[in-house]
């Protein structure tokens, strides 16, 4: 409990120690004017009772508020829970969003760096066809040591007019 109501308990619990000691004063009959008339009564009993309504009816209104305060703080905790969700589904559905995202761009990058392979591939491939054409294509030269035997020996024999033949 709190501080208040265990002091509004302290208060109602000493006013009726009072009022034990004090029982004959409380007791005492009076003579009491009530505005439209009068009436004989223990005043000490009457305001005894007014205390102790009024001390149940502070009671009651501190719990009541205590009661209220608590309802209302678990009311506050289920919409904080219900929002806490909301936020963990967002944030999860943002990773598997991030997730996608990452997966698709690397997928791209895979094919991207396939396609590019293939094309140097394609490329080399070609490069390696023309240069193998072009060697095929090309008559074989001969050194110039070689050309000058082979004119020598044409001089030596007589064929210094004919152009050399072409292997």
């Amino acid at each position: 409990m709190r501080f208040r109501t265990l002091f509004l308990f302290l208060v109602l619990a000493l006013t009726a120690v009072f009022a034990l000691v004090n029982w004959s004063a409380f007791t005492a009959p009076t003579t009491l004017s009530l505005v439209f008339g009068t009436v004989t009564a223990p005043l000490g009993l009457i305001m005894l009772g007014v205390v102790f309504v009024l001390g149940a009816m502070a009671l009651a209104y501190a719990m009541y508020v205590q009661g209220t305060a608590l309802l209302e703080s678990r009311r506050h905790t289920r919409e904080l829970q219900v929002q806490r969700d909301l936020v963990d589904n967002a944030e999860t559905s943002r990773f598997t969003e991030l997730h996608r995202f990452v997966g698709d761009q690397l997928r791209r990058m895979e094919q991207l760096h396939a396609d590019t392979r293939n094309q140097l591939l394609n490329r080399m491939d070609q490069l390696e066809q023309h240069t193998h054409l072009a060697l095929h294509d090309t008559p074989r030269h001969t050194t110039v040591v070689e050309r000058e035997e082979t004119i020598e020996r044409r001089v030596a024999n007589g064929n210094a007019g004919e152009p050399p033949h072409r292997h």
